[in-house]
């Protein structure tokens, strides 16, 4: 298992049409085969920094999953919007595995 971790560089101006992005990419990355943890958007310390975090098989299925984002309505529609409205300044992919697991349950006193 594989976590994609995509660092956003947005503009702190326009934090509203990311969280438009990422609810639309919400219904989207899920039914194309990525399990996604979820998208986040500055609230305290730097206004310009915004996360998309999921989770996908190994590197084949990301490019299969990848392939039918690209031929996703919604995906090209949010493609669309990001690339119209600019708020997007930089972007980053990252790919990690787990390694720590399994973790202790938390015991509370």
């Amino acid at each position: 298992m594989l976590t994609c971790i995509i660092r956003y560089d947005i503009d702190p101006f326009r934090v509203d049409a990311f969280e438009h992005y990422a609810r639309t990419w919400g219904q989207a990355i899920p039914r194309c085969g990525a399990d996604l943890i979820g998208y986040f958007a500055p609230h305290e310390g730097s206004t310009t920094t915004a996360y998309g975090i999921y989770n996908i098989d190994d590197l084949a299925a990301y490019e299969a999953y990848r392939a039918r984002l690209k031929d996703d309505q919604l995906g090209r529609d949010n493609y669309e919007f990001a690339k119209r409205e600019r708020f997007i300044l930089r972007e980053d992919r990252l790919f990690l595995r787990l390694v720590s697991a399994p973790h202790a349950t938390l015991v509370t006193p």
